[in-house]
């Protein structure tokens, strides 16, 4: 049976079917850490505009640099690591203007993320979520 999670209702989003939220639960167990090490984490840390860290794994730390420039610190080196960052709500709840980000090792800091938000006319505050795969 489909959790009730998944079909709780969302801002801005579509209700999921109850097919769609079947099929999904199902797919919970099938991911498979094939290519991965034994010592691979996964880090994540959700930012808000302000660079204050709402939540994390392995985060330390959030700060604001200057409109749209960010640094995020670990737990544990992250200079090697795959980055995936995204804009998104640090809150449960609606959306955020839309914006681009990017992401790179931070310079001269080996367990920090720098990330850069932007809007339509160049940089500009936008909460994000950032993963990292160390």
């Amino acid at each position: 049976m489909p959790s009730r999670r998944a079909r709780r209702e969302t801002t801005g989003q579509p209700i999921p079917s109850m097919r769609e939220a079947a099929r999904a639960d199902t797919e919970i167990n099938s991911c498979s850490p094939v290519g991965l090490p034994a010592t691979a984490r996964m880090l994540f840390a959700v930012v808000d505009a302000n660079g204050r860290l709402v939540r994390g794994l392995g985060a330390t730390s959030a700060t604001r640099l200057a409109a749209g420039m960010y640094q995020v610190s670990f737990d544990q080196d992250v200079a090697g690591a795959a980055y995936v960052g995204t804009v998104g709500p640090a809150t449960a709840n609606g959306l955020v203007p839309q914006g681009v980000i990017t992401v790179a090792p931070r310079s001269g800091i080996a367990n920090a993320v720098f990330v850069e938000t932007h809007g339509t006319s160049g940089h500009a505050d936008r909460p994000f979520h950032l993963a990292v795969l160390a």
